[in-house]
């Protein structure tokens, strides 16, 4: 959890531009989204006030989804640039470069014939081009069919799209791609480099917090002349790196380069996570998910996986570093399946105020972070206090603003060290209490949330009587509701909870009326829509299991439910249970209740 308090965004002023995610939809488009928590960057310097803005949920994007787009060649004589161009120079002959123009909506203009003698090949190094051309014949296109279950109609799924992303071989006959870009699959299908043929593919494992998912291959045809990709360790700041996959403007691979501008604890768009990443100014499109980031000798150094898209901001690009794709490979190896990455269940504060160290008892050689909030579910709740201050973790000492050493000249977030572990371990942790210095031996776990980010694949849950609908809220529910711009849009008290709210038992859900389809008997009730359930019967609503329970098993004469606001809802048991049949019928819904609620 991070270490200052969330908080609701404040919507962009300027119009936040279109999703680097282009479905090809079958016929009609259902599109793709993520997603994300504000992504931390320095200021800008010519508009510091604004950059909340620039780092807001809707401006980072991930990049799996393509579509072809329509090109446009321009008639004529390229158009002459002045000599204060800021387009980029070749480096063989000083020309300056025609780039494409990204017109936000999928379109995008390119050089014409005549302009393309502009383009000259530069002089390449033949012992680098030697060692990373085997890579990229290891790198492969990813074709998925997708059908994302209904949030707001739960009972059916929306129609089916395609999408395309990239991904690349490693050992064990196994290929590596983004999460996002397998989400939801039916049916996924690998395309080799220079082959005319697609084979289907079997999901693995699928990270959502890593955003990484792993796939195999049946066909042995398929991995004939292919050679796993090897990995670098953590490239440093200003490291050439070569984005290589299938995006936008093509079908054959593509090559584009930059250099490491940033190592930092980056916000995963997908995961709705915070761990290591890797921005880059390599030019990183629609399609180029799932591929390989190699450094200069060849060796992967990260997975290409989400870029930001705003006006102030150019050329900046994430990747997935090889600590985080290391973390997942050996997770699925030690544990057969995906386990995630742990966290400590805290909520912290810094320690950068001199009297606030001196009140809470240290002395002036300790630093630390002071614990704001505990997990109720989490292991930790059971040894930490709040206000106790974490000093140290597995050894290594925290600063005051919950940093730890990196690398040389280097510091970072110390949940970085968090995520080095696995769901299991234990960590030392050595807390100061009432000017006390105590040292507990914590084993970690997964974080579960009120408001889950992701249904991993599971259809969302459902029950209905009398036209009440209910279901529980989740991130890809308010999203269905209220579009991306949910986080202002949705209700104030919805996305209190979604923020700041924690679970007080490990099966505790948000249940709400999500819609009343209307009949005789819901007359007075048609306005109610997304509005908690608090209790029914004088009884506390824990999860909709305990709901529908509760309301399957009542021989009250009225059921009564509490909503919030409030507000409550009362029926006659007999009428509501022998009308909802009918509902049921006029609406073809095939069941009053969710699979999972009838075990």
């Amino acid at each position: 959890m991070g270490g200052n308090k969330r908080k609701r965004p404040h919507k962009p002023k300027t119009s936040a531009p279109e999703t680097l995610d282009h479905p090809t939809p079958a016929p009609s488009p259902a599109p793709v989204t993520a997603t994300a928590t504000a992504v931390t960057a320095p200021n800008s310097a010519s508009n510091a006030a604004s950059m909340e803005d620039v780092f807001s949920v809707s401006n980072v994007e991930l990049i799996d989804n393509t579509a072809s787009p329509r090109v446009r060649r321009h008639r004529g004589r390229p158009k002459k640039l002045p000599v204060h161009s800021d387009k980029p120079l070749s480096l063989a002959t000083g020309r300056r470069l025609s780039r494409p123009l990204d017109k936000g909506d999928g379109d995008f203009s390119v050089p014409s014939d005549a302009g393309m003698s502009t383009l000259v090949a530069m002089d390449v190094d033949k012992g680098w081009e030697a060692r990373v051309l085997p890579a990229m014949d290891s790198v492969v296109k990813v074709f998925c069919v997708h059908t994302e279950p209904n949030f707001s109609l739960p009972w059916q799924r929306k129609r089916q799209y395609s999408s395309s992303s990239s991904g690349f071989v490693i050992g064990g006959r196994r290929v590596l791609t983004n999460a996002h870009s397998v989400e939801h699959y039916t049916q996924v299908k690998l395309k080799k480099r220079g082959s005319d043929t697609k084979y289907l593919a079997t999901v693995l494992a699928i990270g959502t917090e890593c955003d990484i998912a792993m796939l195999t291959v049946d066909d042995d045809e398929f991995w004939q002349g292919m050679s796993p990709v090897e990995f670098g360790e953590l490239p440093a700041l200003q490291d050439a790196v070569t984005v290589v996959g299938y995006p936008i403007g093509g079908d054959t691979i593509s090559v584009t380069s930059g250099v490491v501008s940033r190592i930092e604890i980056l916000s995963y768009v997908h995961g709705s996570t915070e761990l290591l990443g890797l921005q880059i100014d390599a030019a990183i499109n629609s399609g180029n998910s799932g591929g390989p980031a190699f450094n200069d000798k060849g060796n992967c150094v990260g997975i290409a996986f989400q870029s930001l898209k705003h006006e102030d901001a150019e050329n900046i690009g994430y990747v997935i570093p090889t600590p985080v794709i290391m973390h997942f490979i050996r997770d699925y190896e030690k544990n057969g399946g995906y386990t995630g990455f742990p966290i400590l269940g805290v909520e912290w504060q810094k320690m950068e105020n001199p009297d606030l160290r001196m009140a809470t008892g240290m002395r002036p050689d300790q630093k630390g972070v002071r614990i704001r909030r505990i997990d109720p579910t989490a292991p930790e709740s059971k040894v930490l206090k709040p206000s106790d201050v974490i000093l140290s973790f597995d050894g290594i000492d925290i600063a005051n603003d919950g940093t730890v050493p990196f690398r040389h000249g280097e510091r970072i977030g110390f949940s970085y060290l968090i995520s080095q572990k696995y769901t299991g371990d234990n960590a030392a942790i050595k807390v100061l209490r009432n000017a006390n210095i105590l040292k507990f031996d914590i084993k970690l776990e997964t974080h579960r949330r009120l408001i889950p980010s992701h249904s991993k694949g599971k259809p969302p849950s459902y029950y209905i009587i009398a036209g009440f609908v209910f279901t529980t809220v989740s991130v890809p529910y308010l999203r269905s509701e209220y579009g991306k711009d949910y986080e202002y849009e949705a209700p104030v008290k919805l996305l209190d909870k979604l923020l700041h709210s924690m679970p007080q038992s490990p099966d505790e859900q948000l249940v709400v009326v999500s819609q009343v389809l209307v009949a005789d008997i819901n007359i007075g009730y048609e306005d109610i829509v997304n509005i908690q359930v608090l209790g029914f019967n004088g009884k506390p609503v824990k999860n909709l299991k305990s709901l529908a329970t509760m309301v399957e098993s009542c021989n009250d004469e009225y059921l009564k439910f509490d909503l919030d606001y409030d507000q409550i809802v009362v029926l006659r048991t007999k009428t509501a249970k022998a009308t909802t049949l009918d509902i049921l019928a006029t609406h073809c819904i095939p069941s009053a209740m969710s699979d999972d609620l009838k075990s």
